[in-house]
């Protein structure tokens, strides 16, 4: 008996002693809140919170996203800004951030951040109502050249689809007054609109748009980008089309300013080791019409430099 009691206890404690090991090894700062401005169901909801499922797996700790829709997605990068730098908070979101500045929506901009990295970017899909009976984008321009009666083209202003059309009316050669904007705060206010047919025209992708596309209640009129997407193989790029035009959504995780860079860095590499997966890099592409584009920290700060002297171009006087 006094050996097999001696053999329990130092069993006991060898568990105690591994396990403390293990522990010591896991981040133990419990769950980090992920803060998502948009609301609910929309594609940043429903892209960075499968993306955080598949990150945790390569973290010692928990990423709770909440949603904090408001203010055209400015409610949630405040909430994020003025948060302890304390790596309990992160944000998920795209270049609204550089938008809304430029618009005078925010007095703040992505360099009121911590850049973390890059993730992807989704492709942007102009979006027609079925009685428009316009079915292309090269039709659509036809159509602003030869009518009188401006089309009704939803947004939200200072946010990426405001951003798209401005884009697309430069391109296409013509005024922003050419049209009449309707703002929206959401992009679900914006496709309820476009199928009561209270506008003509709105920007979707296919996490807000796909289903609507497949039963034909929207008609999708190009794709922004060099190729097609696996989801809609009929449906042209607008440079097949002629129109030089590439416009993505590109999404991205941020920190409050002051953050610890060896929890930056961590992060950064959890996230990049779930966009190495080929399923991940699948199922974005194939349900989400998006691309990976992984760019951690100094490169990320690079690229959303260089994003916003182009947005600042494109975004000189808002309609």
């Amino acid at each position: 008996m006094p050996r097999s009691g001696y053999s329990w206890l130092s069993m006991s404690v060898l568990w105690v002693v591994l396990s403390g090991s293990a522990l010591a090894d896991e981040d133990s700062r419990g769950d980090v809140s992920l803060i998502i401005p948009f609301g609910p169901g929309g594609a940043s909801d429903v892209l960075f919170r499968d993306l955080a499922r598949a990150a945790e797996t390569h973290l010692g700790f928990s990423l709770q996203p909440v949603n904090r829709p408001g203010n055209g997605g400015v409610r949630g990068a405040l909430e994020v800004k003025e948060a302890e730098p304390d790596g309990q908070t992160l944000l998920g979101s795209h270049q609204t951030l550089s938008l809304s500045f430029l618009s005078g929506a925010a007095p703040f901009s992505h360099d009121a951040f911590e850049p973390v990295a890059l993730l992807t970017r989704t492709v942007n899909i102009p979006a027609a109502s079925r009685r428009l009976g316009i079915t292309t984008a090269a039709e659509l321009v036809v159509h602003l050249q030869e009518q009188p009666e401006a089309l009704r083209v939803g947004m939200i202003r200072g946010a990426t689809d405001h951003f798209f059309w401005r884009q697309f009316l430069r391109t296409t050669g013509q005024a922003v007054s050419d049209v009449g904007w309707v703002g929206y705060p959401d992009t679900g206010a914006q496709v309820a609109a476009l199928l009561a047919g209270e506008i003509d025209l709105a920007m979707l992708n296919l996490p807000s748009g796909e289903s609507l596309f497949t039963h034909g209640a929207l008609v999708p009129l190009g794709v922004a980008d060099e190729s097609r997407l696996s989801a809609l193989p009929k449906v042209p790029t607008l440079k097949e089309q002629g129109i030089d035009l590439v416009n993505t959504t590109d999404r991205g995780l941020f920190a409050p300013r002051g953050s610890d860079p060896a929890f930056l860095e961590k992060v950064a590499a959890a996230f990049g080791q779930a966009l190495k997966q080929p399923a991940m890099v699948e199922h974005l592409e194939s349900d989400y019409g998006t691309r990976v584009d992984f760019r951690p920290l100094d490169a990320y700060e690079t690229y959303l430099e260089t994003q916003a002297e182009q947005l600042a171009f494109l975004m000189l006087k808002a309609p």
